[in-house]
């Protein structure tokens, strides 16, 4: 990260604050690996908080560059038509992710809205906020498809495709996530969209001894899974996913739909379509969401993957 980098990531943002998003936004991925020397920077635009991610430390003076680098910007004419008042450091490259407020004063929590939905976000608590921006396609796909369906959705944090589908009309849905403190905040974030929580479910179990509730809660018109690609102890996703595509046909009604997720850059969409193949052959493959363009990527298979299956063959 020399100074022609930071001087580029400079520019980006000044770009990406004019105008200012009207929603949470990510305003720079280097992680897309589309910037030489910021791969491992990337920048969230969160209605007034801007969240600068490192997930590589950096030398102590490219560190002070960086900083004297965001606290010009928040002196700049974007930064102060933004109406932004709060500028944070992750260091996500350290085990506890410390966050160090550079502007703006200190809180736990913080609103934020996608799509017309809000979500509780955390800050300096956990390394993720609370909510994947790579996957606001995918929560849009989601609100489309509900109307009038029984939805599992599978590895569900902190609910964000559980509110998408109840906001697009899902008769049911049953969220399921073994981190019961995620599963809280998924219920506060329905709570705060005003969704009628009898139509919600929340199981805080391990999903590989829980096959028995999640059939018996079905069968289910949708299925999500957007598993992370390591948790010790529970989850391996080149050993544990197949697991899960197998029991799809068990758990999926006649015309059941499956959406089908990964976002680790060194596995590609081939490991979905011949695991989904071998596992579950019922089920065709439909389409590839698209990514949001803010999430480019050198190579597009590196980008989070997020793979529709149907026992149909016709389009969605």
């Amino acid at each position: 990260m020399n100074s022609d980098a930071i001087a580029t990531l400079q520019q980006q943002l000044l770009a990406g604050l004019s105008p200012v998003p009207a929603e949470t936004r990510r305003l720079f991925h280097g992680r897309g690996r589309c910037w030489p020397g910021l791969e491992h920077v990337t920048v969230d635009w969160l209605q007034g908080v801007l969240l600068v991610s490192l997930f590589r430390e950096p030398e102590e003076a490219q560190l002070a560059a960086l900083k004297h680098m965001l606290m010009t910007l928040t002196r700049s004419p974007a930064w102060l038509d933004s109406q932004a008042h709060s500028l944070l450091l992750q260091h996500r490259y350290l085990p506890d992710s410390a966050t160090q407020w550079l502007l703006g004063e200190v809180c736990d929590e913080w609103l934020i809205s996608e799509h017309g939905l809000r979500f509780k976000l955390d800050f300096g608590k956990k390394q993720n906020t609370g909510l994947f921006l790579d996957m606001r396609y995918g929560r849009r796909w989601v609100q489309t498809q509900a109307q009038g369906k029984r939805v599992l959705n599978l590895f569900a944090y902190t609910c964000g495709f559980s509110l998408a589908a109840i906001a697009g009309g899902a008769e049911h849905v049953v969220n399921l996530d073994m981190a019961r403190a995620a599963l809280s905040r998924g219920r506060d974030n329905h709570r705060l969209n005003g969704h009628d929580l009898s139509k919600v479910s929340f199981l805080g179990h391990d999903l590989f001894k829980s096959w028995g509730k999640v059939k018996k809660c079905g069968p289910y018109d949708l299925v999500i899974i957007d598993p992370p690609s390591f948790q010790k102890g529970s989850f391996v996703l080149t050993q544990d996913y197949r697991k899960v595509l197998r029991r799809l046909p068990e758990l999926l009604s006649e015309h059941g739909v499956v959406l089908a997720c990964i976002n680790d850059p060194d596995i590609g969409p081939d490991f979905l379509l011949e695991s989904m193949a071998l596992e579950a052959p019922s089920l065709s493959f439909v389409q590839r969401l698209e990514n949001p363009p803010e999430f480019a990527d050198i190579q597009s298979d590196s980008g989070l993957k997020a793979l529709v299956f149907t026992r149909h063959t016709e389009r969605l």
